[in-house]
């Protein structure tokens, strides 16, 4: 999530290489200086943005699989469909 967020802060970051810490590089290859507190606070919210996603999906699932059972299918009828 670190190296998506560093993405999103750094338009000018092409390449990011691991070791003991991050480095990013740009287009040439040079250092991009980053500042790993804002790099973390974004992959934080990154993070809560792909679980409410997650949430939303299961959430509009189980609401069609309530009304599908509402109009009277079977729970079979409806897992065949969904």
């Amino acid at each position: 999530m670190k190296h998506e967020a560093i993405y999103n802060l750094y338009s000018t970051v092409k390449s990011i290489v691991e070791n003991e810490t991050l480095t990013a590089y740009d287009i040439n290859e040079q250092i991009v200086s980053i500042d790993m507190s804002a790099v973390n606070a974004k992959a934080l919210e990154l993070q809560s943005i792909k679980q409410a996603e997650k949430q939303a999906k299961i959430d509009a699932k189980a609401s069609a699989l309530a009304k599908l059972s509402a109009l009277g299918l079977t729970e079979e009828e409806v897992k065949s469909i969904l």
